[in-house]
């Protein structure tokens, strides 16, 4: 694989056939011909209007959704089409090697339902699977653990696609995929995300050979403005389209992830030792999606509706809002409002570090995490004025009556192993039908292996497991188990009918981001767009509390006085200084539609409606 600037037209078709990227300068054949305006680019941030809505973080995805909506596709099939579209343009965040969850309101029932597609663990994964035999420590996490065979889960995206348009779509598998197939093959123009990604994982791409051949070309990552093609993505896609999930989860494919998991086909000369996985043919050929009912609680006049276990969104953004709301916030400042939520997420983080886990393994007291009552327990520990030394004590689930108990002992961090990469979609339909749907492969990258021959990356989903086996830890390594995850796709409620749908990527901060832009909108009053562009803090009850730079310069002073410290966000694996890039719609009267995506964040987002206002 290499890169070019130039092509003739017989040698851009051998090009598309190796999967080679392409410049298209100005004047070129290909630019003549009109193709590049077939590319959208344009990041628009808000869209409003009626006739059906989408919000992600990719222009093309977007794109990919409003044509399925425009030809009277509903918002399952859309969002479908969406998702796998990102599973091209966004690879490293997104994709069928990977998993997620779909929360999806049908108007025609009033309800709300969800699907969870999340990876879980081989079952032949040991306890231990983590710790290196030969130091009898726990392997360095990044880049050797989160690069391997042992952190891939078995993937549920899929499955995950093909429940959701069986149980809500008008669409086939195969009517779903031919945007995406459409974007895979005539290819993408490379932004700065895509390169600079691709940048910050080269040395974990150079230890695979099939990864370094798709995702740098010459040896270096693909230049900004050049068209990034995948024809080995396409054809997957498309015999998934033709003969379903035993295309995937059985059969040649099966069997050579299967073989990629177990013997890792690193590069000659890698100094990363990629510890080798345990996925087995047989731990493809069983996987389940989950139908599940979605979280609920009401607030201030919503009901808030979330991804119940093996997710801990629904749960931690729930309780936090229960435990918010036994204060009147009506007539507060807004830095008083901040304090309560700061001290409210502490609390939820708590105890969703003491309690949740995959409920198949781990006995979750959800209905009481999600009680009022409890909330009301919980809220004794918030003082106005004052912040509580951190970490707090998670509460006690077993035993609770409402009334404020004697203070607790201070808590422990709870370890935090997710990464921020992850992706977002909101879709609504002409219907009033609504999809938020948050998917992933873990890492930025995954685990870094991509499937030879067949175009997308494998989960590192696995390293959200806690590193060392404890049994007390409900996120402890289990085979069989889909380990703890933050997203948290949402829908909200009003008098039954959809008011707010959004959700986000960022790993913790995933559950952060949520909640603090329903507070905005509902608590401070702010319009959606004012909501989504705020700037975040991200409470999960540790001493320091992670922020973005314009919120410590727009409100670090006055809550600094109240007691709480901040640090400036980033991560382990790259210099971001933004939480979250999250997507949202939300229904106003006479079925208007505000689509919004980041203005600025990951480098804006792309919101779209079917008829613009």
């Amino acid at each position: 694989m290499r890169v070019t600037p130039v092509l003739t037209s017989a040698a851009a078709t051998s090009a598309l056939v190796a999967g080679f990227l392409v410049a298209a300068p100005p004047g070129s054949a290909e630019e003549s011909t009109g193709e590049p305006a077939a590319r959208p680019t344009a990041k628009i941030p808000t869209a409003v209007g009626k006739g059906g809505a989408v919000s992600t973080v990719d222009p093309e995805a977007s794109a990919a959704a409003l044509r399925v909506l425009k030809k009277g596709g509903n918002a399952a099939d859309a969002a479908i089409a969406a998702a796998a579209t990102l599973g091209v343009t966004e690879p490293y965040s997104a994709g069928i090697g990977g998993g997620g969850y779909f929360v999806y309101y049908n108007a025609a029932t009033g309800k709300v339902a969800t699907v969870d597609g999340r990876e879980t663990a081989p079952r032949n994964m040991p306890t231990d699977a983590f710790i290196d035999p030969a130091t009898g420590k726990p392997y360095n996490f990044t880049p050797e653990l989160v690069t391997s065979g042992v952190s891939v889960g078995t993937p549920g995206t899929p499955a995950t696609w093909h429940r959701v348009l069986k149980r809500w779509g008008t669409l086939t598998m195969a009517q779903a995929l031919k945007p995406a197939i459409k974007v895979a093959t005539r290819g993408f123009v490379v932004d700065e995300t895509f390169h600079q990604q691709t940048l910050d994982n080269q040395e974990r791409f150079e230890a695979y050979r099939a990864t370094r051949k798709l995702f740098l070309p010459g040896g270096d990552a693909p230049e900004v403005g050049t068209i990034f093609r995948n024809p080995e993505l396409a054809a997957t896609y498309a015999d998934l389209g033709e003969r379903g999930l035993r295309a995937f989860y059985r059969g040649k494919l099966a069997k050579l992830m299967v073989d990629v998991v177990r013997n890792p086909r690193t590069t000659q000369g890698t100094d990363l030792p990629v510890p080798s996985g345990y996925l087995s043919r047989k731990d493809l050929s069983t996987y389940k999606v989950r139908n599940q009912s979605p979280t609920k609680i009401s607030y201030r006049g919503y009901d808030i509706y979330g991804m119940a276990p093996s997710s801990s969104g629904g749960s931690t953004v729930g309780e936090a809002l229960n435990i918010m709301e036994r204060t009147d916030l009506s007539a507060k400042t807004p830095e008083q409002v901040l304090h309560t939520y700061l001290e409210a997420g502490a609390l939820a983080f708590a105890d969703r570090a003491k309690y949740v886990g995959d409920p198949r393994v781990v006995d979750v007291p959800l209905r009481t995490l999600l009680s009022d009552k409890y909330a009301a327990e919980r809220a004794c520990n918030i003082d106005p004025d004052k912040a509580s030394v951190k970490p707090v004590a998670a509460g006690d689930a077993s035993a609770y009556d409402g009334v404020c108990p004697a203070p607790a002992a201070r808590g422990t961090v709870d370890t935090d192993t997710e990464n921020i990469s992850t992706t977002n979609l909101t879709v609504a339909d002409t219907w009033g039908n609504v999809a938020e749907y948050t998917l992933t492969i873990e890492q930025t990258g995954g685990s870094g292996m991509v499937v030879p021959r067949h175009g997308f990356l494998l989960n590192n989903e696995l390293t959200d497991f806690s590193t060392v086996y404890n049994e007390a830890d409900p996120n402890r390594i289990q085979p069989g188990k889909r380990p703890r995850s933050s997203m948290s796709p949402t829908i909200v409620l009003e008098n039954g009918k959809p008011f707010l749908a959004l959700g986000s990527p960022g790993g913790s901060t995933i559950i952060t981001t949520v909640l603090q832009m329903i507070v905005n909108r509902i608590d401070l009053g702010m319009t959606i767009e004012q909501a989504i562009a705020a700037p975040r803090a991200a409470p999960r009850n540790t001493a320091n509390v992670t922020a973005e730079p314009e919120f410590i310069t727009a409100y670090g002073p006055v809550l600094t006085d109240r007691g709480h410290t901040f640090v400036p966000a980033g991560d382990a694996f790259t210099s971001a200084s933004q939480i979250g890039a999250a997507t949202a719609i939300e229904f106003g009267p006479g079925r208007k539609l505000t689509a919004v995506s980041e203005p600025v964040r990951r480098g804006g987002g792309s919101a779209r409606v079917v008829s613009p206002r």
